[in-house]
């Protein structure tokens, strides 16, 4: 479903976590780069949706890049709050909330979308990714709720 918008984007990875393993250990997102992130859990063999997110925030025109912590994607994803959870950092609430749930797996996919021939902001390629899903489905992934 999303292939044609993040096909540009080729610096870009994943990686999978399990509640007994280290978030900061396990995530490869940069520290010094911005861009769009997608969450799934894996059940069955099939990946199914639960958050599409973002790191990099837009003032007066120009990117800005996390700093504090890991810095960059990396440290939003582990460090950062996740809007259901509370203000809790992710690398704690993300294995309690898998526990609650029952996810024995999510699998991370991560592109940069600002970097060299491409900049677009990641707020940007966030709200079109979730468009496209809330036009699909007519809701949007469940830890968006």
């Amino acid at each position: 479903m999303f292939e044609l918008v993040l096909a540009k984007y080729t610096l870009k990875g994943t990686f999978t976590f399990r509640p007994h393993e280290s978030l900061r250990d396990k995530c490869n997102a940069p520290s010094n780069q911005s861009g769009v992130y997608l969450i799934y859990q894996i059940l069955n063999g099939k990946e199914i949706l639960l958050y599409i997110g973002s790191s990099g925030r837009k003032i007066n025109g120009l990117l800005v890049h996390r700093k504090t912590g890991l810095g960059g994607m990396k440290d939003r994803l582990v460090n950062g709050y996740h809007p259901k959870f509370g203000r809790i950092p992710r690398h704690t609430s993300f294995p309690e909330q898998m526990k609650m749930q029952n996810i024995a797996e999510l699998k991370f996919y991560w592109w940069v979308t600002y970097k060299d021939d491409h900049v677009d902001f990641p707020t940007d390629v966030e709200d079109m990714l979730a468009g496209l899903y809330f036009a699909k489905y007519n809701c949007l992934p469940e830890w968006h709720a």
